[in-house]
């Protein structure tokens, strides 16, 4: 489909336009880009390479991998997947998303301007990292963020939890499942856990030392010990932070997509934002923060929008069908 107009200089522009325009290369926008390229929708993802699934070097909990995968070769196999259902792949990275008095969205990229009738957005979210000497070399191989993915590969081994919130406490206590050598390090901070959580951690006699952290040291990545300010270390095999995430709502927030208190895109049942037209998927909105579940909402917006896309044409009209097939002749020889 074409879009056509007239630029300031009266000059007549044309524009090519997709049924869908994906915003993000990680696993949610990868599993719809495959619904949709298999619904024989016209689709493009749009993707600048930066998916945090890159930083998982063993991901174990993966269904169809019982021994395990890494974040890389996951999307090595989204990708190629995607190309196979005809998906169109952009490498640019999106700065403006506009829905004009049409309907139609405007997609501005550092590469070239982009024009679709649907948007998903799977932009994601990251992980803030403490800022410490060390931390980034150990990031997916002994430095975690998520206990529901990565405390199974810790179980009887020691633990630093470094945070002073509820759910840097809550880590600590879920981790006594997986292991008895569970510390707290605020680092330097006072502890912003409320009355009920200190009375956990003082119950369940998890240590908490408030002491600042100079660095972290490590054997490519092998957390081996805490350093402090003061010299003294702390022998341990694995460090959690829960600092916080960022959440990557800049396009939502643009097109007037509504954001819940912590800056996630709030979505229905199907994927739907706000903004009629604008689907949202992944570690972007308020679903809990795993590949399997974004790859599972990606595939529920790719199948939404392609209801969508069905509906819309039948208002109007203008049902995309394949075109009928020349009879075949028969001669006689």
């Amino acid at each position: 489909m074409e879009l056509t107009g007239f630029c300031g200089n009266g000059d007549l522009i044309s524009h090519h336009v997709y049924d869908a325009a994906i915003v993000g290369g990680g696993l949610a926008g990868l599993s719809a880009a495959i619904y949709l390229g298999r619904s024989r929708r016209d689709t493009l993802l749009i993707h600048s390479g930066h998916s945090m699934a890159k930083w998982e070097q063993d991901v174990q909990n993966y269904l169809g991998f019982p021994d395990g995968i890494s974040g890389n070769d996951l999307l090595t196999r989204g990708f190629a997947q995607v190309r196979r259902f005809g998906v169109e792949v952009a490498d640019d990275d999106i700065h403006a998303l506009e829905r004009d008095r049409e309907g139609m969205f405007q997609l501005t990229g550092l590469a070239q301007r982009y024009v679709a009738r649907r948007v998903l957005l799977s932009t994601g979210l990251t992980h803030v990292p403490p800022d410490i000497p060390g931390v980034k070399d150990c990031l997916g191989k002994s430095l975690f963020f998520c206990k529901d993915c990565d405390a199974y590969r810790v179980r009887n081994r020691s633990i630093v939890i470094v945070g002073r919130n509820n759910e840097s406490a809550e880590y600590a206590l879920s981790m006594l499942l997986f292991t008895s050598q569970v510390l707290i390090c605020t680092n330097g901070k006072t502890p912003l856990w409320d009355t009920a959580h200190a009375g956990w951690l003082a119950e369940y006699s998890i240590p908490v030392t408030h002491r600042s952290i100079r660095s972290i040291s490590h054997d490519d990545g092998q957390i081996s010990a805490v350093v402090f300010d003061d010299g003294e270390s702390l022998s341990t095999h694995a460090v959690f932070t829960t600092r916080g995430d960022v959440f990557h709502h800049d396009l939502a927030e643009q097109a007037g997509a509504e954001l819940d208190e912590e800056g996630q895109i709030t979505v229905d049942h199907s994927m739907r934002t706000s903004v009629p037209g604008l689907y949202a998927a992944g570690c972007v909105t308020p679903a809990n923060c795993q590949m399997i579940i974004a790859a599972g909402q990606g595939a529920t917006a790719g199948q939404a929008i392609n209801r969508d896309l069905f509906k819309e044409d039948l208002r109007r009209h203008a049902l995309p069908r394949v075109e009928k097939a020349k009879p075949i002749e028969a001669h006689c020889l």
